[in-house]
């Protein structure tokens, strides 16, 4: 048994040393192993100032970045790296900050060329960065491999999670150019630590690693991929260390909110199909809203009102004004002074006091004092029992005398409740337009009713984004997808674990199409009301 043993670890050891003599040696470019361009980017580095030193480009605007050429000093090695990593299986990333394709962790991928490059980043390129840097940077290994293909995109981010000090990413695409997308861009900042404009915009090239530090103020993208033939094939991690000191996190202002407009029903009755304004079928809905939190409701305004609005949404001079800043959103909105008629006029409405009403009706939530909130439904059976039971008792008269002491309670009650109130906007989307999930939402999230009106998206196609998603509070699970449909009024209730978020409009939606009218925006009315 000794002996065995003895064997089994012999067989350990030659493995080891097979597995050693496996992984190839990825040599660091020459301007890396130059002493005076070492000391010349550490001095560059600590005065935050601009410096070109051969195939080295350090520059601190907006942040400090460095793009190294010819990382690799062998083109072989570089080649064989590539091979071996498209070899590798890839996973389909989709969420509201990102579409592309990754592989899995390479931190113990036993690939010789992936296992000889991942030696040098972390081992002899650390012991380099760290010198320029004055940091000691940790040993540990964060890197993957990430493919994006056309309309892929990573959309504005800082990067920032504990212990994240460097940022790199090595590229192995064919020839680039910017018109191809998939560029590294650049984000300025305000004085609330909150990206602004891209100002500079980074082309992948072969054999080229970008490396910047993780900051308050290191906002950056992934731009879309517009090339429908090429990969952009890169590699990317980040080297650990102690984080940069961060400020407080700036907290936007709440979106004010404003109760109904007191408007009667004569504004609803030009408007709405008449279908959805029949007692019997408003119940109907409401059974379906009150099973599934949400409903879409087909026709719902008259077609001309419908039609009449599109046009003038197509055609009319209104003010766009972009929404940001663009790690939280980017999309336009209308100036409502400068909207015509038609336009205000489907705004008024679903603002007014008669459709408040009409979406209590819809959904059950208490949008207006006509209607009744679940716990006075429950008094109400609780105060018919007691009534029923006193009559027996007592009588006629001590019954009436009971029953009118109701509506004062109902009174009381009415006082407690909170107004029902709306925030609106009228939105344009189109291509690069998005929203994000991000922290303040989360820590706003409460009750709520979402209200979706799109308009002029009859060829607007899934593939195209710009579809609402719905998703649970810190995980990935999606409740639901709305897809913009013309004339369809979504709504959906959501609670304080519910986020949602509007995937980005890629550029198939500004392509010509043979088979359709080329459809390259479409607009919404987006309410929220709350009880």
């Amino acid at each position: 048994m000794a002996s065995k043993r003895r064997r089994d670890g012999g067989g350990d050891a030659e493995r080891k040393r097979r597995q050693k003599r496996s992984e190839e040696r990825a040599d660091l470019g020459s301007v890396l192993e130059d002493e005076q361009v070492r000391g010349a980017v550490k001095e560059a580095w600590s005065r935050k100032s601009r410096c070109i030193l051969g195939d080295l480009e350090l520059d601190c605007h907006p942040f400090p970045h460095c793009v190294i050429k010819n990382f690799l000093g062998s083109e072989t090695f570089v080649e064989n790296l590539q091979r071996e990593l498209l070899a590798l299986n890839f996973h389909e990333k989709s969420n509201d900050l990102y579409r592309f394709k990754q592989s899995d962790d390479l931190k113990k991928r036993k690939e010789p060329h992936i296992a000889g490059l991942r030696s040098a980043l972390f081992g002899r390129f650390r012991s380099w960065l760290g010198e320029v840097l004055g940091v000691e940077l940790e040993p540990t290994v964060d890197i993957s491999c990430a493919r994006y293909e056309y309309t892929d995109v990573l959309l504005c981010h800082d990067d920032e999670l504990e212990g994240r000090r460097v940022a790199f990413i090595l590229y192995l695409v064919p020839p680039w150019q910017s018109s191809d997308g998939g560029t590294l861009d650049l984000y300025t900042t305000d004085g609330n630590f909150q990206p602004q404009s891209i100002v500079k915009s980074l082309v992948p090239s072969w054999n080229t690693l970008v490396l910047f530090e993780v900051s308050p103020v290191s906002f950056h993208q992934v731009s879309e991929v517009l090339s429908q033939d090429k990969c952009r094939l890169s590699l990317s991690g980040w080297f650990h260390g102690p984080s940069l000191e961060r400020p407080p996190r700036h907290i936007e202002p709440p979106i004010p909110r404003s109760p109904h407009l007191p408007r009667d029903e004569t504004l609803l009755l030009e408007w709405v199909n008449p279908i959805y304004v029949d007692i019997s079928y408003q119940e109907q809905i409401q059974e379906e809203f009150e099973e599934n939190s949400e409903i879409q409701l087909k026709d719902f305004f008259k077609e001309e009102k419908f039609r009449a609005v599109g046009e003038a949404l197509r055609l009319s001079q209104i003010q766009w004004t972009r929404r940001g800043p663009p790690n939280k959103r980017c999309y336009e909105a209308a100036s409502l002074d400068s909207v015509p008629q038609c336009v205000s006029e489907c705004w008024e409405l679903l603002r007014s006091e008669a459709f408040f009403l009409l979406l209590s009706n819809f959904t059950g939530l208490r949008l207006h004092f006509l209607c009744p909130a679940d716990d006075d439904d429950d008094e109400k059976k609780d105060e018919e029992g007691e009534k029923k039971g006193e009559q027996e008792e007592a009588g006629e008269a001590e019954a009436t005398s009971s029953s009118m002491e109701s509506p004062s309670a109902n009174g009381n009650r009415e006082k407690e409740l909170s107004t029902p109130v709306y925030c609106g906007e009228l939105r344009r989307w189109s291509h690069g337009a998005y929203t994000l999930l991000h922290d303040g939402e989360a820590a706003r999230a409460e009750y709520a009713l979402d209200l979706l009106l799109p308009f002029g998206c009859a060829d607007w196609q899934s593939e195209f984004g710009g579809f609402s998603c719905y998703v649970a509070n810190e995980e990935d699970e999606e409740l639901l997808t709305v897809y913009p449909e013309d004339n369809s009024l979504a709504l959906v209730y959501r609670d304080k674990e519910t986020l949602k978020f509007v995937k980005h409009v890629n550029n198939k939606s500004s392509c010509d199409s043979a088979e359709s009218s080329t459809c390259t925006a479409f607009y919404d009315f987006s309410f929220v009301y709350y009880e």
